[in-house]
């Protein structure tokens, strides 16, 4: 049983979805219609650059949905569809438009919102996130804990059983980093991100996002999406939008969305749109089931002929 996985935020760069665009008229009919949706050219902003502009969370999070819709068109063009579907925080938006509960339109316009509200819901500076590796969830936790000292920060996203990423006052977060390396931890990260995710700091930009998606028709998906909040299934139109609202101040739970989909049956994995990210988590979470990771025409045939052999 084969199982979609769309990228989140980090994963873009110039260039992205470019060879898709060329070689699949599908995939470049959804760039049209996403700029078209957005009011400037969307296309040019994810193969020209500049960087520090593709990197600006609103223009970021619009730009890898229509790359990873893209890459599943043209998966679709050769056959492939999935049976289950997830994504990593902004991902789960392409994984429902995917899975026909959002319109791809709709949903360019609700993510480039999203990610202007993420943006403004805490000053540039104030927020930070940083990466764990090498300690349990409860001991990641305590740490939270022990670092807040009146302040927020939190635990974002559960990537593997032993990373995961903080998120909260800037502070917070660096004292989080300073115990971490005391308690045994690997290896601790600050992030380059410009505002903390998946924190209870972003509780204003949920508001705003419920405002938003209150705006569009949503459907019942054709196959069931792993949702990041508790790793359910969303399977009815009426299931969509208070997830995503809770999404956005509330922890990616990756590693138990990756296990939910071997319990529901998924035998193999595809990551569908830019990076490799998620193929690299794959490893970390399962044994035995196979990731490919499609992010262009060459790395499509690839993932075509490991399958045809496996």
């Amino acid at each position: 049983m084969l199982a979609f996985v769309f990228p989140g935020q980090g994963s873009q760069a110039v260039g992205m979805g470019r060879g898709f665009y060329d070689a699949s008229p599908a995939a470049k009919s959804l760039y049209s219609e996403a700029s078209e949706a957005l009011g400037f050219d969307l296309a040019r902003l994810c193969f020209e650059g500049p960087e520090a502009e593709l990197q600006l969370t609103a223009n970021t999070q619009p730009a890898i949905l229509t790359a990873s819709v893209a890459a599943a068109e043209a998966l679709a063009e050769r056959g492939l569809a999935p049976a289950i579907a997830a994504g990593h925080s902004l991902g789960e938006y392409s994984a429902l438009v995917v899975a026909g509960a959002l319109s791809f339109s709709d949903a360019v316009r609700v993510v480039r919102r999203r990610g202007e509200l993420m943006q403004e819901a805490v000053p540039v500076g104030t927020g930070a996130m940083a990466a764990l590796m090498g300690l349990e969830l409860a001991a990641v936790e305590q740490i939270c804990r022990d670092a807040a000292a009146g302040e927020v920060v939190s635990v974002a996203n559960i990537n593997s059983p032993v990373q995961i990423v903080i998120a909260g006052h800037k502070a917070a977060v660096e004292r989080a980093v300073a115990l971490a390396r005391e308690r045994g931890g690997k290896k601790s990260v600050l992030l380059p991100v410009s505002a903390p995710f998946h924190s209870p700091l972003m509780l204003p930009a949920a508001e705003g996002l419920a405002v938003e998606l209150g705006k569009v028709r949503v459907g019942a998906p054709k196959i069931p999406v792993v949702r990041n909040v508790d790793a359910g299934l969303t399977t009815a139109a009426a299931e969509v939008v208070p997830f995503l609202v809770r999404q956005v101040a509330s922890p990616v739970r990756w590693a138990e969305c990756v296990e939910r989909m071997v319990r529901e049956g998924a035998t193999a994995f595809v990551e569908v749109g830019p990076g490799r990210v998620l193929t690299g988590l794959l490893k970390r979470i399962t044994e035995g089931a196979p990731g490919y990771a499609v992010e262009d025409p060459e790395s499509l045939e690839k993932a075509l002929a490991s399958m045809a052999n496996a």
